[in-house]
Formats: C-alpha cells, structure tokens, sequence
C-alpha cells in the first residue's frame, strides 16, 4: 500500500519499491481489495525481499511495520532512513468485515503519510 501511495504522489520524481526483511509471499488479498475501494490496482504487485535490492543504489529506507527498522541492512550510499511505524493489518482478526475495518484505517493511515512524503519529495 505505501510502495503504490508513494509511487502515486511523487509520479516520475523517485523510482519506488517495496521490500520486506520476511517477505510473505504474496501481496495480502484485503489490501488489493482496500486499496480498489480508493481507485489503485496493486492487483499485480508482489511480495519481495530485500535481498533484490541490496547491489542497487538506494538512496531513502522507509520502514513501516514493527521491528522492520531494526531488521533492514545498511545501504551503500544510502542518505536518508526513515521509520514510520504502522499497524501490521494482515494480523487482524474477526470475520471480514473487521478485517476490512482494520486495512482501511491502516490504508488510511498509510495514504496520509506517504502522499505528504511523496508530494514533498516532487516538490523539493
């Protein structure tokens, strides 16, 4: 979700991946859902790890989920880290309807920072 309100926000300005110290596998079938409810197709996105990008020139980390600060590996170049920490919505419970609550406010959330971040950065 961050990696596509990123990519939206600051257009052709950054080129913008996502990546996970574990990744799962597969892109959480609720996000896809959520994040077609606000008119974005993430329907193609897949879950990566970091290893993918550890020979390329990284010049921002931004770590959203738990500990994800903690785990992610130094960057050779790498000029700017950030952590902004979000509740992981793939843990939450219930029937869907719960479930979709969680990943909407958690989308929300997501959509806040990182269209301020990405329009900063298009603007700098």
């Amino acid at each position: 979700m961050a990696e596509a309100f990123l990519q939206k926000a600051a257009g052709d300005s950054l080129r913008v991946a996502s990546a996970g110290s574990v990744p799962s596998g597969y892109v959480h079938p609720l996000s896809i859902e959520v994040m077609a409810e606000v008119g974005i197709d993430i329907s193609d996105a897949r879950s990566k790890s970091l290893d993918e990008f550890l020979d390329q020139d990284v010049e921002t980390v931004i770590t959203v989920c738990g500990n994800a600060d903690q785990a992610c590996p130094s960057f050779p170049g790498q000029v700017r880290r950030y952590h902004w920490g979000f509740e992981d919505p793939a843990h939450a419970s219930g029937d869907k309807e719960g479930q979709m609550h969680v990943f909407r406010r958690v989308r929300d959330e997501i959509e806040r920072v990182f269209s301020a971040y990405g329009c900063g950065r298009k603007d700098a």
